[in-house]
């Protein structure tokens, strides 16, 4: 009980820290930020995909076809389901493993304005937010990203490449480096990683033999 209320009370400090400045859940969770030019892709545009498969922005269309999945493969990657513990996922992302895992996961997309000072922080407080209720996805943790997010290819200083988290899972280069690829494998990486220690068994009693004097 008490280890489920410090993580509770991690989850929050987390989500509050990131989100002061902005509500949670941003509606413009992916600005295609390449070169001087931005295009932004809303939640709204996201949502509209991941429910009927219907793609109303340009910007997402480019990012689907150039992320070595079809449509469908993205809108179903995108919207499964997978169980965690809130215990897991709280103690695994504030562990040392956990914040590697997180700037590792940041490579060219974190937050639009502070970029990389509190790209460990966003995408944390994300994925603890959609873990509240046992399961997570790649929309629920798009869905509670706090501020802008922004793909950054910009002239050598970021190349727009993300490292997906299941590197042997992942064929071509599109698949293994594009951000839609990305979101599809990190909630399954998630889940891996923060799998709680399977209790110890009960010792079953055995009384004494009665002696037979």
């Amino acid at each position: 009980m008490f280890n489920r209320l410090a993580a509770g009370l991690l989850a929050g400090a987390s989500i509050a820290a990131i989100a002061a400045p902005a509500e949670a859940g941003t509606s413009r969770p992916v600005r295609w930020n390449t070169g001087g030019a931005v295009w932004t892709t809303t939640s709204s545009e996201f949502k509209t995909f991941f429910e009927t498969g219907e793609i109303t922005d340009r910007a997402l269309a480019a990012g689907i076809s150039n992320s070595g999945w079809t449509a469908e493969e993205i809108q179903e990657g995108m919207t499964k389901s997978y169980a965690v513990d809130i215990v897991g996922v709280s103690r695994f992302l504030y562990s040392e493993d956990g914040v590697k895992f997180l700037k590792d996961q940041t490579r060219s997309y974190f937050p639009y304005w502070k970029m990389k000072s509190t790209a460990v922080v966003a995408l944390r407080s994300a994925i603890i937010a959609d873990a509240v209720d046992g399961s997570i996805s790649s929309a629920g943790i798009m869905a509670e990203l706090p501020v802008d997010f922004r793909l950054a290819d910009t002239c050598g200083t970021y190349d727009g490449a993300q490292n997906v988290c299941a590197p042997d899972r992942c064929e071509g280069d599109a698949q293994c480096t594009s951000l839609l690829s990305w979101y599809v494998f990190l909630p399954a990486c998630v889940q891996a990683n923060s799998q709680l220690p399977e209790p110890a068994p009960r010792q079953t009693y055995t009384p004494p033999a009665r002696p037979l004097w």
